[in-house]
């Protein structure tokens, strides 16, 4: 850290009439983010020596720029379909099985009372993944369906979140956390796999694909600062190796064609 004061040293005083002087709200938000300990280091001392509070702001910033960019992250995707009233390539098992993971991620973060920065964006996900499912599935002339989605997706939610329905406690709830693993990359294998048997990713959105790898890469990091949990960091992990095969892919198949439009229609 000795580099770093070198740096840090001169422009120090500048910086400081920045942060000692911030509105009380900012202040206060810093303040909780951060706790007093490393508020006073960063903001007040503007000192970086210390690894932790380095990291901890770190992955606080991480955690609140996933957060932030997830609630667009899947509106290209969602653009897509409605510009082209088409679901060519896209696998409703793969949504389907992604927003059933990430409920019960949602719900056991939620319950365990971790902090909201190392998981928003489950919640802004979820509720776009929902979204495309249900777009995926009006395509493909599946009304009984679409409707059977959402009260399959309310019961979800009230059984999760809602301790006192008395179906899911919290030794199951532990449980399924531990089933959103292979859930989670169940999830992905449906459209990785249509992907390779067309040779193309259709209508699979590549800012969606380049921005949920960035943001589970990050989350990696930030679960591993902030939350000691092995369950929800292998779950990440995984995720993350996963979002890098579709991101091959998409590189691979760029200029790619589906096959046959007919074919893709009949996948789920």
């Amino acid at each position: 850290m000795e580099y770093t004061e070198i740096l840090v040293e001169p422009v120090r005083p500048y910086v400081q009439t920045i942060t000692q002087n911030l509105p009380n709200p900012v202040m206060h938000i810093a303040m909780d983010l951060l706790g007093q300990k490393c508020y006073d280091q960063l903001l007040i001392d503007v000192d970086l020596t210390q690894p932790e509070c380095v990291k901890l702001a770190l992955s606080k910033g991480l955690g609140i720029g996933i957060v932030a960019m997830s609630s667009i992250v899947k509106l290209p995707q969602i653009f897509s379909l409605l510009a082209s009233q088409s679901a060519d390539g896209l696998s409703f098992a793969s949504f389907y099985l992604e927003i059933v993971a990430q409920l019960i991620s949602l719900a056991y973060n939620f319950r365990n009372g971790f902090p909201f920065s190392t998981f928003g964006e489950t919640a802004l996900i979820v509720i776009q993944n929902i979204v495309i499912a249900a777009l995926i599935l009006t395509y493909r002339n599946k009304k009984i369906q679409t409707a059977l989605l959402f009260v399959n997706i309310a019961f979800f939610v009230n059984a999760l979140f809602n301790p006192n329905a008395g179906l899911v406690n919290n030794d199951v709830l532990n449980v399924l956390q531990t089933a959103t693993i292979p859930i989670g990359l169940a999830s992905k294998l449906p459209q990785i796999y249509s992907n390779f048997a067309n040779k193309s990713t259709g209508k699979l959105s590549t800012f969606s694909v380049v921005n949920y790898l960035a943001g589970s890469l990050a989350r990696v990091f930030t679960t591993m600062q902030e939350v000691n949990d092995p369950k929800i960091l292998v779950s990440f992990v995984a995720g993350a190796v996963l979002n890098l095969v579709l991101m091959l892919q998409v590189i691979f198949y760029w200029n790619n064609k589906p096959k046959k439009v007919s074919q893709l229609k009949k996948r789920v």
